[in-house]
């Protein structure tokens, strides 16, 4: 999955700015895991590009179809049912083809399927709240899901987190995965976030924030949203565990 180099041979040069910065004190959690020592680079190892696959070859048919992929024989999720949609692109807007994405999320009611969520809201029994697909040959992605719901989180003495979706994208080798999360447009929670205030670019921030997209949308079942993701360059996409790009 590595950015094919711009038209004229070179790279892009990145900008580590439009990144979310490792360390902010608002952001309880990074005073302790932020890192403290400067920044290194270390070449891949042959092991880390061309070793494990992430199952690209096992996908189900209604993987990417999170209303229906964890529900019960003629049920659905509960909450309302959206489209996102998009393309993966590299530095120059071509679209990556064959590219595992991974999304996972909240459920309507902001309850995430996971042992260690306590929050009062309840759980879906038809909502698993994770799906995965391909990209096509043109970069091109979608899933059908539930939009989640903001949920409170003990960072400060009421902070909340805005509705919001996890993205994972994997490569061919075993180090080549980006993760970074979509927001939605005209959510008020977003300007008072404070993992979103970590990203100290307002335009990096309109970057993670989804588009309606009413053509896009499904008359009498679903709206649409549009989501597209930049690998590198300088309109990278902000991801949290490489804020390089691929």
């Amino acid at each position: 999955m590595n950015s094919r180099p711009s038209l004229d041979g070179s790279y892009s040069r990145r900008d580590l700015d439009w990144h979310p910065r490792p360390y902010a004190p608002a952001y309880r959690s990074t005073i302790l895991r932020s890192p403290k020592g400067r920044r290194i680079s270390l070449e891949s190892t042959f092991a880390e590009t061309c070793g494990p696959r992430f199952g690209h070859d096992l996908l189900g048919l209604d993987d990417n179809d999170l209303i229906i992929n964890y529900a019960a024989s003629g049920e659905t999720a509960i909450g309302e049912r959206i489209m996102i949609h998009g393309r993966l692109l590299d530095e120059d807007g071509r679209g990556v083809p064959g590219a595992l994405i991974e999304i996972w999320q909240a459920n309507a009611g902001g309850r995430y399927r996971h042992v260690a969520d306590d929050y009062f809201a309840a759980l879906d029994p038809n909502f698993g709240g994770c799906g995965r697909t391909i990209t096509s040959d043109e970069g091109g992605y979608s899933f059908r899901t539930i939009k989640p719901g903001p949920y409170p989180w003990p960072n400060g003495p009421n902070d909340w987190r805005p509705s919001h979706v996890h993205f994972s994208i994997f490569g061919h080798g075993f180090a080549q995965r980006l993760i970074s999360q979509m927001y939605f447009e005209g959510d008020p929670l977003i300007p008072i976030c404070p993992i979103v205030s970590t990203i100290p670019d307002k335009k990096a921030v309109d970057q993670l924030t989804a588009r309606f997209d009413h053509e896009s949308t499904i008359p009498m079942d679903l709206r649409a949203y549009r989501f597209d993701v930049v690998l590198r360059g300088k309109a990278s996409t902000p991801f949290e565990n490489r804020p390089e790009g691929n």
